[in-house]
């Protein structure tokens, strides 16, 4: 089957099985699941792809994931952050920063780890999961194979701290809504930290979401900020213009921003948001279809172990010091 059919087909089926409960109940969201079908079908598929074919799909994983972002800043509202304080904001951005910066460390320094690599699983763990590793890559155009194995991790220990949030709650002696800050600040996919914030009661699920919306929102700054330093650190200076490596920055991430804006200030209608979160899910779904087929199980074994200890690394760090930032500035 053509890719210009099969990737949306795979998209557009992840999406209807993510609305079952026994589904949901595991936290496993559209994107997981076309990015897990995606693999499957790839696996299958040992034919040569046309050129066409490969067009469309480059095409489906980044265009598709640009405007689905894009569209995803319709879900945010600058009045949603007045809601959970503005501590749950300072809050994220010393965990983004935190893992960020622990990350490159953990990553090129003790593991040696490629860079790209390493900034790629550290934003997935900082941020927000596999849509974070797509977005980041726009930035850093990283290979195939160190993007999937950054995906490939963030989903394993996102889904691992799903199950592990609810199981240490009734030990930290925080209440619900702490600890569905808690939960919003370092769980690695929307999704998972939903079913986390949902295991532990309406108040954890209500300050889980705002808080992690207000993370995912903090990953346009975070790739602009990434572009601005390549730029610089690829010689983009000393006698040229920047505005000659404008093309190299990914505004998308400015239509985020400006989504959020207009979402804030304009009293948008409720089926017009409804719609475009519809949308925005399909076109994510596609670009993690994509991510997917492309995908080789042979590729991810030979990456080693290293990948997956850094991820450990950071996935240690976001349960102990998120939560320990968690006592000290909620």
């Amino acid at each position: 089957m053509s890719r210009l059919f099969l990737l949306p087909a795979i998209a557009l089926i992840a999406v209807l099985l993510s609305q079952y409960t026994q589904v949901a109940e595991y936290g496993l969201s559209a994107l997981p699941l076309a990015i897990l079908m995606g693999m499957i079908v790839g696996q299958l598929s040992s034919a040569e792809l046309s050129q066409r074919d490969q067009i469309v799909t480059v095409f489906c994983q980044k265009r598709c994931l640009r405007l689905g972002i894009i569209l995803f800043g319709l879900n945010l509202s600058f009045q949603q952050i007045a809601s959970v304080g503005m501590e749950a904001v300072f809050l994220n951005m010393i965990v983004i920063c935190a893992v960020v910066a622990c990350g490159l460390w953990l990553g090129v320094k003790l593991l040696k780890l490629p860079l790209e690599t390493a900034i790629l699983i550290s934003a997935g763990s900082a941020i927000c999961g596999a849509a974070a590793v797509l977005a980041t890559d726009s930035a850093i155009k990283a290979k195939q194979q160190q993007v999937t194995v950054a995906v490939a991790t963030v989903v394993l220990f996102g889904t691992l701290a799903m199950f592990a949030y609810p199981m240490i709650f009734p030990y930290t002696h925080l209440s619900e809504q702490t600890f569905g800050i808690y939960i919003g600040s370092t769980v690695h996919e929307v999704a998972q930290a939903v079913a986390a914030g949902e295991s532990i009661g309406p108040q954890a699920l209500e300050y889980a979401v705002v808080t992690k919306l207000i993370r995912v929102m903090l990953l346009a700054p975070f790739i602009l900020v990434l572009s601005i330093f390549l730029i610089r650190r690829n010689g983009c200076e000393g006698g040229v213009s920047f505005f000659s490596c404008a093309h190299a920055m990914p505004w998308f991430v400015l239509g985020f921003i400006l989504m959020a804006g207009m979402n804030s200030i304009v009293d948008l209608p409720e089926v017009l948001l409804q719609s475009a979160s519809q949308v925005s899910q399909f076109l994510l779904a596609i670009a993690m279809a994509a991510l997917g087929v492309q995908t080789r199980i042979s590729l991810i074994r030979q990456a080693g172990p290293k990948p997956l200890l850094m991820a450990s690394g950071l996935f240690i760090l976001l349960l102990a010091g998120g939560l320990l930032l968690n006592y000290l500035l909620v």
